[in-house]
């Protein structure tokens, strides 16, 4: 393995988070929690609990953000919420 390809080092990844901005971390978690809620509304998935678990962490962190931002996870928390109301309506 050639040094450009090799694992970061501690020293590296503590680099990294320093630069890191915690604007940027709460978007990036509104990502991963909406396409998380998505996924597990899903027929096949069905994870009603987890799903509402994933749309109440989105509905903490959205005040927390920029107003640009706040209104992009506002909007994925309407389609989320719209989402999870059809799943409830259909039987298992």
């Amino acid at each position: 393995m050639s040094e450009s390809q090799a694992e970061p080092t501690a020293d590296q990844l503590v680099e990294e988070l320093r630069k890191a901005k915690v604007d940027d971390l709460i978007v990036h978690s509104c990502s991963l929690f909406g396409s998380l809620a998505f996924g597990k509304l899903a027929p096949e998935v069905r994870d009603l609990e987890q799903a509402r678990l994933a749309i109440d962490v989105l509905q903490a962190l959205a005040p927390l953000l920029g107003e640009e931002q706040r209104r992009d996870v506002q909007a994925l928390l309407a389609n989320l919420q719209l989402a999870y109301a059809d799943a409830l309506s259909k039987p298992l």
